[in-house]
């Protein structure tokens, strides 16, 4: 043992001693005990007797901050980035050929591929002249706000693992996602609305359902919430037939009294700390939640920069709106799907590629660009992280001997972000000369992550919760860096 080691060792104190003495074992008997801090997690009571605090009180930034919410775009399904971004002219030559490339799909590992050429011509935009495919000429009409990656880079090319990377940092579920990290470091500033919300598209919710937006091992005050951008934002919310307001609260009042007492005598707390929190809040969305999804308010010059005025664009654009709503509100994380459901009700391209990007690009071009430009104009882009990302992109080569379809592709894709102190007018990363494989300033989905947390005042590789015995973190045991370039 060495100098530093022993001196380490000797400023222990006795449970951390017994913490980690016998490989672990030691701390057994405190943990059923609920006499170790870390057993209890980060926001739970430190002793008996402790009164309710709400875990979604607002905290301080770790850091200084730049951002104060993220509203999260996702193409589920995966778009391909050389169709949409990352323009490939090698590709425009080998339209047919048939090629050597490694690629990695839902299909297996291929070293062979006939070269499917982009579908949409690309043209210049911006003053940065960054070039966008005919799929988002309104998203084109904003670059100079936007950061482009286009070298992130994953481990799965599989839908269910693949959202669980992108959402939670892991392949396997039973983690917190990014919006349950950004709440548990910082709450939110509405008490009347949860601090995460979801939004999901209209043909139903992706692989994995609720797993992506699970709080995992931390307590559930910190999962995201579904919520609707109708007349109806949160189901199961009425009141009992017969119950007035006073009564609920009451009886609400009753509910926080009776588990109060169980503070009293219980060390580990923070389920109950959690079940009190989520009465309140439920009691309170009754009341505050249809306000927030009535848009009688907002003229019709901004429901149409949504595209709330086409039938097309009408269900997307009503949802970005409501970010913008809740974001003016202090929600903390807001997340939108378009696509769920399977095959073409989504971005999965298998098939027939005009058919299904031009379907779902042309649902969301315009209120993605109205949600940049309106939260520009009211000065909250500033204040507001936009991502928009698939779990993975696609393979420049088809996936069937007819067709355009491509296959999934975990190797190289490209994601966007804008707002919150995020430099615009960029282009960072590369993938070689077919968009098949990230090569030049390689990005992890966990350096996503961390630039995330970093720029709402959170340090990706210290903010940690304790569980199964390590210091838990969305970026992992082993840290990730933010993608300083767009810093």
């Amino acid at each position: 043992m060495h100098d530093n080691d022993a001196n380490q060792f000797c400023r222990r104190t006795r449970r951390e001693l017994l913490w980690e003495a016998g490989a672990g074992f030691g701390a057994l008997g405190l943990t059923g005990l609920g006499l170790m801090p870390q057993a209890r997690g980060a926001d739970a009571p430190r002793s008996p007797g402790t009164t309710f605090t709400n875990p979604m009180a607002p905290k301080k930034p770790m850091i200084p901050a730049k951002a104060k919410s993220v509203i999260f775009l996702f193409m589920y399904g995966g778009p391909s980035q050389v169709d949409t971004f990352d323009e490939k002219p090698e590709l425009v030559k080998l339209d047919g050929k048939m090629i050597d490339v490694k690629t990695f799909g839902r299909g297996g590992h291929k070293s062979k591929g006939r070269v499917v050429g982009p579908k949409y011509a690309f043209k210049n935009y911006g003053k940065c002249g960054k070039r966008v495919s005919d799929l988002f000429p309104h998203v084109g009409s904003c670059v100079d706000d936007i950061a482009f990656l286009h070298s992130m880079y994953a481990e799965s090319p599989i839908h269910g693992s693949g959202l669980l990377m992108m959402n939670s940092g892991r392949l396997l579920s039973g983690s917190p996602c990014l919006g349950s990290w950004v709440t548990y470091g910082l709450g939110s500033e509405n008490e009347n609305l949860p601090g995460f919300v979801v939004m999901l598209d209209n043909s139903g919710g992706p692989i994995s359902g609720p797993k992506n937006w699970s709080s995992g091992y931390m307590p559930a005050a910190y999962q995201g919430v579904q919520i609707r951008a109708d007349k109806t934002p949160i189901h199961d919310l009425a009141l009992p037939e017969g119950t007035t307001r006073a009564q609920q609260r009451d009886l609400l009042d009753r509910l926080k009294e009776k588990n109060q007492q169980h503070l009293a005598t219980r060390a580990d707390n923070s389920e109950l700390v959690a079940r009190i929190a989520s009465y309140e809040l439920a009691f309170k969305m009754q009341e505050h939640a249809p306000e927030a999804v009535d848009f009688s308010k907002e003229d019709e010059e901004t429901k149409k920069l949504y595209g709330i005025d086409d039938k097309r664009t009408e269900d997307f654009g009503r949802k970005c709106l409501l970010a913008r709503r809740l974001v003016e509100r202090g929600v903390r994380f807001i997340q939108i799907y378009s696509g769920g459901n399977h095959n073409d009700h989504n971005w999965d391209a298998h098939g027939d590629l005009v058919k299904n990007h031009s379907l779902h690009a042309g649902n969301t071009d315009k209120p993605i660009a109205g949600l940049l430009k309106d939260l520009k104009r009211k000065g909250l882009l500033d204040s507001t992280i936009i991502i928009w990302s698939g779990e993975f992109g696609r393979q420049p080569t088809a996936e069937y001997a007819q067709g355009t379809g491509r296959d999934h592709n975990a190797y190289g894709f490209t994601s966007w972000m804008a707002g919150g102190g995020i430099k615009g007018g960029m282009s960072v990363g590369t993938t070689d000369e077919l968009g098949n494989f990230a090569v030049d300033d390689r990005f992890h989905v966990k350096n996503m992550h961390a630039t995330v947390l970093q720029q709402m005042g959170l340090d990706p590789n210290k903010l940690t919760y304790f569980y199964g015995g390590l210091d838990q973190k969305l970026v992992g045991v082993e840290g990730a860096e933010p993608i300083k370039q767009i810093i």
